[in-house]
């Protein structure tokens, strides 16, 4: 049985696959292929373990054909794989949850505290020579203690984020549709959205990105926050309106934001990258070595579930259907 791989990944989900005495086929590259490249190599294979770059949608699977029993995402989000399609063909369609809740929750923490402190902007500074010395009113930030930090989503990695908090001496406040247990036991009280986005020193989404959330931050939220307020979004960027972002932190409305993510990646909305009071990363989240190796192994254990005729751990939506395909 074939597998591709639709671009370099961390070499556990080969050696996994290989083991279990599949052929793996890579696409050799570091960039995310081209749709029509994609299409031709994908003919005839079994399975496709691909990335959110690549857009899996019905042209893509009718191109791999009849033998495809599973598309697998080295990712949490799914928002590149048309389901319905997938489930339509009798594709198992899977993600990694769980394995990347530590790397993403310490990344929305650097964000928060190089805001918080400026630390780009003192960076900045010292490397092209501009520094003149200590001064007692030179990149004044604020300090995290006594702050109120508002989480927009309380799921596996909300919830990591808001728990985090308390060594700083925060208060914690979280809008989510349902109680969150690891929250309320760390102290956390729930309120509405406008409640959070008026009460908060730092905001910090981790809302999935559904179409409900699209855009779930525009021009009446950031005019909404509290002045001064922090906004950090480790989501997906098409939670923010960027250009009324852009706006925003032009007025002073956030006072200031750290980005990881982008709402057309890789591209930014003009203006952004000229803004001094933003932390810009290139979707850095899940980046660390163990959480990209636990990725690429669950993502070949459904893999190997899947092509074995078992239901795969982890399939998007929970227990589906796929099973008749010849």
């Amino acid at each position: 049985m074939r597998v591709l791989l639709t671009r370099r990944m961390p070499p556990d989900a080969a050696e996994l696959l290989s083991g279990a005495g599949f052929a793996v086929e890579l696409i050799d590259a570091h960039e995310s292929p081209p749709a029509d490249e994609l299409r031709r190599r994908a003919a005839g294979v079994d399975a496709i373990l691909c990335t959110l770059s690549e857009r899996i949608d019905a042209p893509l699977l009718d191109a791999a054909g009849s033998r495809l029993r599973i598309v697998a995402n080295l990712a949490v989000g799914y928002e590149n794989i048309d389901v319905d399609a997938c489930r339509a063909r009798r594709v198992w369609a899977t993600n990694t949850p769980g394995v990347l809740t530590d790397a993403t929750a310490d990344l929305t923490w650097a964000l928060i505290l190089a805001t918080a402190r400026r630390v780009v902007e003192g960076d900045a500074l010292v490397r092209r020579g501009a520094w003149p010395g200590w001064a007692p009113l030179q990149l004044l930030g604020r300090e995290l203690r006594g702050a109120t930090l508002g989480v927009v989503g309380a799921g596996r990695i909300g919830a990591a984020v808001g728990t985090r908090a308390a060594p700083f001496g925060m208060n914690v406040i979280y809008a989510h549709p349902r109680v969150s247990p690891e929250l309320e036991a760390a102290g956390a009280r729930r309120v509405t959205l406008s409640e959070l986005l008026a009460a908060s020193d730092f905001v910090s989404l981790h809302v999935p990105m559904r179409e409900e959330n699209r855009r779930l931050i525009g021009r009446p939220q950031l005019a909404a926050m509290k002045p001064g307020a922090i906004l950090i979004n480790t989501a997906r960027g098409a939670v923010i309106d960027e250009a009324a972002l852009v706006e925003g932190l032009r007025a002073g409305r956030p006072a200031a934001a750290g980005l990881d993510v982008y709402e057309r990646e890789p591209r930014l909305s003009p203006g952004l990258a000229e803004l001094p009071n933003v932390v810009l990363l290139p979707h850095l989240g899940s980046a660390t070595t163990q959480a990209r190796s636990r990725m690429a192994e669950m993502a070949a254990r459904n893999i190997i579930a899947a092509l074995s005729g078992r239901q795969p751990p982890n399939p998007i939506g929970g227990a589906s259907d796929p099973p008749p395909r010849a």
